[in-house]
């Protein structure tokens, strides 16, 4: 184990991370285990999560905890079981969520939307609910949400209105809850990536969006970083190991966008 001395040394700490199996919340568990940290990961597919368990564990401590976070009851089982199992929490990212349906207002069932805000804000809200009491046992937390630039800085992906909206709540939740708990010396913060190399476009249903927004055109080199519009799992992992960390100790309630600048240009 390689780890990094002062202020991004996360030995002795265990985090918690949702949606840990794979894409953003894989990449952050790799790097905050590569500094020390324990991990323990939240899933709902069991062979996934089995597989990233044994491949993190290669790094260090790695435990595993099949749970949907849109079920309440399963999700405090599996935080609270993760914290007796480490014997406290430091760290919580809550990762979680998916596309869900993207299509127009009128197409939209009221299932689908009850999915969407279930998994990716309502399930952000229990996670950090069930979470906080044994963060608050070490006198000290770091929570990191994943949002994203849709709903918050860009708003050119027509049809993903329930999306767009889930992530926008999750940014005013972490803001609200960053002055709530700060007191408490438990920070809150947001990382909203833009295009990264992950699976969740699997969990995307296009219905009828074709035409539907207002096409934009930008002239040629008038994207920022031509060439890497897709980010990594492992950019965005760095980034939440920064905040997870002492490094980022007087960061509170912030907002940080992870995607090349790109929602400067499609906003």
């Amino acid at each position: 184990m390689e780890t990094m001395p002062g202020y991004l040394d996360l030995s002795g700490k265990v985090a918690l991370i949702t949606g840990g199996s794979s894409g953003i919340g894989k990449g952050a568990a790799i790097e905050m285990a590569k500094q020390g940290a324990g991990i323990a990961l939240i899933g709902r597919t069991p062979d996934e999560l089995e597989e990233t368990r044994q491949e993190i564990s290669e790094t260090g401590t790695c435990r595993a905890y099949t749970a949907d976070i849109s079920n309440s009851q399963l999700l405090k089982s599996a935080i609270d079981h993760a914290a007796r199992d480490f014997g406290r929490l430091d760290i919580v990212f809550a990762n979680a969520g998916i596309n869900g349906v993207w299509a127009p207002i009128d197409d939209i069932t009221e299932e689908e939307y009850d999915q969407t805000m279930d998994i990716n804000l309502k399930g952000t809200f229990m996670t950090i609910k069930f979470a906080v009491p044994h963060l608050r046992k070490q006198e000290k937390g770091s929570i990191i949400v994943t949002s994203s630039v849709n709903g918050t800085r860009m708003f050119s992906n027509t049809g993903a209105t329930i999306y767009s909206t889930s992530k926008a709540g999750q940014v005013a939740m972490a803001k609200m809850l960053a002055i709530e708990l700060g007191r408490q010396n438990i920070r809150v913060n947001v990382i909203c990536p833009g295009s990264i190399g992950t699976d969740i476009g699997d969990n995307t249903e296009h219905r009828n969006t074709k035409g539907l927004g207002q096409p934009v055109q930008y002239p040629e080199g008038q994207i920022p970083m031509p060439g890497r519009r897709t980010g990594t799992i492992e950019q965005v992992g760095r980034l939440a190991l920064f905040l997870a960390s002492d490094a980022s100790d007087h960061i509170n309630g912030e907002v940080v966008y992870i995607d090349g600048g790109q929602s400067l240009v499609q906003g």
